[in-house]
């Protein structure tokens, strides 16, 4: 069982940064490769940004590559996602998931844990 809980949202100008984090439980955390996900009213949950188990590979939407970037610290059972240049189009609800295996990049089907959500609203 993994528990996930996101932090570091909130409202920010069109341009500016956030960095979003998730707190994981469990002894693990290494054997999951983690994504990032988001939800905007009135559209589908998507694909933001993953990042492997050991943290070697990650994987972007197009939509936000060169803006975000995505890290994990085993250690600290943590991963984080840092937003740059940030567009109103970003504005949504943030969800931190893993994956136990499966494929890669994961998908919004493959991940086995969520958590609750942070909202990040982007204003104009």
């Amino acid at each position: 069982q993994v528990q996930l809980v996101e932090s570091g949202g909130g409202l920010v100008q069109a341009g500016g940064s956030l960095r979003l984090s998730c707190a994981a439980s469990g002894r693990t955390f290494s054997s999951y490769a983690m994504g990032w996900f988001r939800q905007a009213p009135g559209k589908e949950r998507e694909f933001v940004a993953a990042i492997s188990g050991s943290g070697g590979r990650t994987y972007f939407a197009d939509s936000v590559k060169g803006r975000f970037t995505i890290s994990r610290d085993n250690a600290k059972n943590t991963v984080s996602l840092s937003m740059n240049n940030l567009k109103p189009e970003d504005t949504a609800s943030y969800y931190c998931a893993a994956a136990y295996g499966g494929s890669w990049p994961p998908t919004s089907r493959g991940m086995d844990y969520w958590g609750k959500g942070t909202l990040v609203t982007v204003s104009s």
